[in-house]
């Protein structure tokens, strides 16, 4: 057996477990007790999907999860125009008129 295949055997199982020592014998059974109550206790099946907590986990789950949309480029474009339409107010439309609030005359 080559190097290469056995060092891709020992990444499988691990070394305490594989070695002759860890698998049997009375001086190891405690040993090994312990070991297979530890994977007797991992869970099994696949591991639940979490669910997205927070705006913004929410928000990317539900338009760009499993089946993308392009709502977050419209959201987008409206939010730009909402925030230039709220600037232009402020700066330029909340004022009565040019001629009477002309600063240079």
């Amino acid at each position: 057996m080559s190097y290469i295949v056995r060092r891709g055997l020992s990444t499988l199982i691990p070394p305490k477990i594989a070695s002759p020592q860890g698998i049997g014998g009375a001086p190891d059974a405690a040993r090994m007790s312990r070991v297979v109550k530890f994977y007797e206790r991992l869970p099994r099946g696949p591991a639940e999907v979490p669910k997205p907590r927070g705006l913004v986990e929410r928000y990317s789950a539900r338009y760009m999860g499993d089946n993308p949309s392009a709502a977050p480029m419209w959201h987008t474009i409206g939010a730009l125009g909402l925030l230039g339409y709220g600037f232009n107010y402020y700066f330029h439309l909340r004022t009565p008129g040019f001629p009477k609030n002309n600063r240079f005359n």
